[in-house]
């Protein structure tokens, strides 16, 4: 066999990113000076469960981390999917940090993904498991994603200690993706959503709901927020509380809001929190700051909210070798970065068209052609 060619990369950026692409494309990366200057340097513990996450789901991954986990070297494997995994995602990161790869990665394997991911449910860096199952697979389903997409949560987990438990199930696409021509963000028909609490008294969630309601009633009737209460085993190891909202249109967008709250919210490693100083926000606050952050999230004007805009430029790329069409509102960083890395895999650049009538930006590309090579292999 000849010597293996990396990419060469540098820095802690986009790293998930970066490996997601890599996985895809079979293209081996090497990422040097990983925090190198940083008084913590190296790999985050995140970012190492996110590469054994790669290693339970792909056969044939290779691994090689130096010493001060400054430089890695990865070679993928072949996506394989299967049933019956299992991954804890640890304390540092939210299970939503491992959720919207696997998305992605599970169309491409060989066999359906079902996989059990363990620890926190709801914190305020990631997506809520809520966001996911409301907002990111009805996101999915207009690339012609269908049966067998689904998520289960199980058991809640508030940050820090976690405890909460997800089932995942991804289908594989055996033609690919469809392209999408999606400019028509319509008006919004209702609003969905839920609340949740774990080890506090439910009346956090009622006073979440009531607050929210009160905004979103002056303007639509058709508002419900459900809620979970979870108690006993279910509930997790630390007491938290907090609510997931998503606005549904007319012409089937979906734009999502969430948050939450816990005692001792973990913070970035190597930096210290001061849990006597850490006030907890009234949820009536809470209720009203979330029903805000949605409004502002309509009223940006795009097909997808901002924190699903790399996943929909990632779609998009994937797509076959066909135009596809979406509008977004103001980019956020992790689209643009995400447009960044696209164009370095893959080779895709988005043509931008902005919209002066009402502040959108319309992004326009061909598609990759990704095929489902995995599912082929005996």
């Amino acid at each position: 066999m000849g010597k293996t060619e990396y990419k060469r990369l540098k820095g802690s950026q986009s790293f998930r990113l970066r490996l997601l692409l890599s996985t895809l494309t079979s293209i081996p990366v090497l990422i040097e000076d990983i925090r190198a200057d940083d008084t913590w340097p190296g790999l985050r513990s995140h970012e190492i469960s996110f590469l054994r996450l790669l290693e339970t789901i792909t056969d044939g991954c290779h691994v090689e981390i130096n010493e001060t986990g400054t430089k890695l070297k990865y070679k993928p494997g072949v996506v394989m999917g299967g049933k019956n995994l299992v991954h804890d995602c640890g304390l540092n990161r939210a299970i939503g940090y491992f959720l919207e790869p696997l998305l992605v990665l599970g169309l491409f394997g060989k066999k359906p993904l079902s996989i059990r991911l363990k620890g926190i449910t709801n914190d305020l860096k990631d997506p809520s498991v809520d966001t996911f199952r409301l907002t990111t697979l009805p996101i999915l389903k207009c690339f012609d994603v269908q049966e067998g997409l689904d998520l289960k949560i199980e058991s809640r987990g508030a940050a820090p200690n976690g405890g909460g438990e997800v089932l995942l199930s991804v289908p594989i696409v055996r033609d690919g993706l469809k392209a999408v021509m999606w400019k028509d963000v319509g008006m919004v028909k209702r609003i969905r959503g839920v609340t949740f609490s774990t080890r506090v008294s439910v009346q956090f969630e009622n006073a979440m709901r009531h607050a929210a309601r009160g905004i979103f009633n002056r303007l639509l009737p058709d508002v419900h927020i459900f809620t979970d209460h979870k108690a006993g085993a279910l509930s997790g190891k630390s007491p938290g509380y907090g609510i997931s909202l998503v606005a549904e249109t007319t012409s089937g967008c979906y734009l999502s809001a969430d948050t939450a709250v816990s005692y001792g919210q973990r913070v970035e490693e190597g930096a210290f929190n001061d849990e006597e100083n850490n006030e907890l926000t009234p949820p009536e606050e809470v209720g009203e700051h979330i029903a805000s952050l949605l409004l502002g999230e309509i009223e940006q004007g795009g097909v997808v909210d901002s924190t699903h805009q790399g996943l929909l430029f990632l779609l998009c790329a994937l797509c076959p070798e066909d135009v596809s069409k979406v509008r977004v509102g103001k980019l956020s960083p992790y689209g643009i970065e995400t447009l960044r890395q696209i164009k370095e895999f893959l080779g895709i650049e988005f043509a931008f068209k902005p919209d002066p009538s009402n502040g959108t930006v319309i992004l326009i590309c061909i598609g990759s052609g990704m095929k489902n090579f995995a599912r082929k292999m005996s």
